[in-house]
C-alpha cells in the first residue's frame, strides 16, 4: 500500500468536494465521504488512517466521490474563486 498517494488522493477529493456549488450534493460527502473537520492544514497521513488502511473502504470512498461529481456535474458544478463551471457539449 503506498500511504502518501492514497493520503494524497483523499486530499485531493476533499479540496474538489468543498467546490461543489451545490450544497445538497455536497452535504452527501460529509456524511458518507470526508467528515467535516477530519482535514485541515495540520493534518497528518496517520491522521487519515481511516480512510486508507482498507482498500474496500478505501475504493468505496474513491467511489463516492466520482458520483459526488458525477451529480455536481449535472447540478451546480463547481464553484472555485468566484468562477462557476459551465458544462461542457463534448461530455453530454
Amino acid at each position: 500500500m503506498d500511504t502518501k498517494k492514497r493520503c494524497e488522493i483523499v486530499r485531493a477529493m476533499e479540496l474538489l468536494a468543498r467546490a461543489v456549488n451545490n450544497e445538497d450534493i455536497f452535504y452527501s460527502w460529509l456524511m458518507v465521504g470526508v467528515a467535516d473537520g477530519d482535514i485541515g492544514p495540520n493534518t497528518t497521513d496517520e491522521d487519515l488512517s481511516c480512510y486508507i488502511e482498507d482498500d474496500e473502504e478505501f475504493a468505496d470512498l474513491m467511489d463516492t466521490f466520482l458520483r459526488l461529481m458525477r451529480n455536481a456535474h449535472e447540478d451546480g458544478g463547481l464553484y472555485v474563486d468566484g468562477i462557476v463551471s459551465e458544462p461542457s457539449p463534448i461530455w453530454d
